[in-house]
Order: structure tokens, then C-alpha cells, then sequence
């Protein structure tokens, strides 16, 4: 081999080694991953919540434990405790052409979710089971234009990215084993109303061509009243009330999230 031949092959040998190595760098770093929605997303329940203010993002969170979980290197968590859907559309702004993943769970807050869990706390059945039933209409008729309307604007503005919307658990194991609490007749109704906001948000997130993750399975089993609770009953903070504990989120969300994304 010449000495010319011998220097060009070295110099393509190193062009090809930075090029390879460049494409590792950049392929690590397309994974692009904003979450949005409310404190079932940022992960109120779950501890941790470092300075995240009222927002009450939680290192136990599934959108962390999922990019944590996946290497990736920029990421943004925007979820935030009580928001609705004009927050997510405010949130948003988080997203870019660049954005590769987004998760966001919404829609419990429109529907009245702490109305309905004060009502049933403090009133009787027929009035929880009157205020599950009006959530229920709500979420039937006004939701689906509310979570179009997100779901469209997540698409405008993220619009080569990976959308995912996740939903709720049921909160209680029918006959299940409690101490106190809610009769069986409020726990069915809210059962119900976690029901009606799952198949309601799952059709709409098919509509927009999004995945849907459907955590009801996932959390059987795992309910209040069951003998490995995933989710808080009434608590201190009570904003924590009824909401994912970090083992809902490591073990339930999690999990249903990967199987999505792979």
C-alpha cells in the first residue's frame, strides 16, 4: 500500500468514526419529551415535589420515571396540579416541531372532580350519587369539544411528536375492605363517573390519532379498599386526596406507558 493510498484511507476511517460518532450524539439527543396535564401527571400524592411550587411536580411522577427510564436529555415537565383543559392549551407552549414525545392526562377538573369527591365525602348517597351523574352528562356532552380542541392544538404545535393521552383508575374495590370511609352505594357511583371520563376520553384521543393509555386494568387490584392500595383516600395535604401514590405511578402508570411506547 503507497504512503497516498495509506493517508486517504485514514482520513476516510476518521471521517467515518466522527460521523458515527455524531450520529450517536444526535440520535441521543432527538428525544424530545414534554408532559402536560394536571396533578395526575405532575404526580400530586406521589412526594418529592422539590421547587415546583403549587404545581406539585413529583420526582416519582411517571413522565420523570418514563424519561429517566428512556435516557432522555430534554425534557420538560409542565403538568400542574387543578389544571383543566385551557391550561393544557396554555401549556402547550412547551411544545415545538423538535418535540418527539408528549403525554397528557386532562379532563377530571372540567368534569367537577373535587365537587364530586367533596359532595360524596360530606353528603349523603343520593347526593353523591345525583353529583356523579351530573359530572357523568357534563363529561358526555361538553368534554369531547374541550379535549378536541386540546388534542388539535397538541397536534398544531407538536406536529411530528408522539402524542399519548393517559387516563384515570377507578378509585375503590367494590366490597372491598375499609375502615370507614364511603358507603359501597358512593363508591360504585364514583366508580361510574371514572368509568364514563375513560371511555369518553379514549374515543376522543382515538378521534385525534393519539394512543390512549387506559390505567383502569393496571390499578385493579390496587383501588382503595383492596389490600395493596395504589391511590390515597382522604388525606393531609387534602389536595392529595384521591390521587396516585408513588407506587401508582412506578407500578401503574408506568408500566401501562411503556407498553405503549416500547
Amino acid at each position: 500500500m503507497s504512503v497516498k493510498t495509506f493517508r486517504s484511507l485514514s482520513v476516510f476511517v476518521v471521517v467515518a468514526l466522527v460521523l458515527a460518532g455524531g450520529a450517536v450524539t444526535a440520535s441521543a439527543a432527538q428525544l424530545r419529551y414534554v408532559a402536560l396535564g394536571d396533578s395526575y401527571s405532575s404526580g400530586v400524592g406521589a412526594g418529592q415535589y422539590g421547587d415546583s411550587g403549587g404545581c406539585k411536580r413529583s420526582a416519582n411522577a411517571y413522565p420523570r420515571l418514563w424519561a429517566e427510564a428512556n435516557g432522555v436529555t430534554d425534557f420538560q415537565f409542565v403538568a400542574c396540579l387543578g389544571a383543566r383543559t385551557a391550561d393544557v392549551l396554555t401549556q402547550a407552549a412547551a411544545l415545538s416541531a423538535e418535540t418527539t414525545h408528549v403525554t397528557v392526562s386532562v379532563g377530571g377538573n372540567d368534569a367537577g372532580f373535587t365537587d364530586v369527591m367533596i359532595e360524596c365525602t360530606l353528603g349523603g348517597d343520593q347526593a353523591c350519587v345525583a353529583r356523579v351523574e351530573e359530572a357523568e352528562a357534563y363529561v358526555r356532552t361538553t368534554l369531547p369539544g374541550l379535549l378536541d380542541n386540546v388534542y388539535a392544538t397538541l397536534r398544531a404545535e407538536a406536529p411530528n411528536a408522539r402524542i399519548i393521552v393517559l387516563g384515570y383508575p377507578r378509585f375503590y374495590q367494590l366490597q372491598g375492605s375499609c375502615n370507614g370511609g364511603l358507603s359501597e352505594t358512593k363508591r360504585a357511583a364514583i366508580n361510574s363517573g371514572a368509568d364514563t371520563l375513560a371511555q369518553v376520553t379514549g374515543q376522543r384521543a382515538a378521534g385525534a390519532g393519539f394512543a390512549f393509555v387506559d390505567v383502569r386494568g393496571p390499578f385493579t387490584g390496587h383501588e382503595i379498599c383492596s389490600s395493596d392500595w395504589w391511590l390515597r383516600s382522604l388525606t393531609w395535604p387534602v389536595d392529595e386526596s384521591y390521587h396516585p401514590n408513588a407506587n401508582g405511578h412506578a407500578r401503574g402508570y408506568l408500566p401501562a406507558l411503556q407498553a405503549v411506547t416500547g
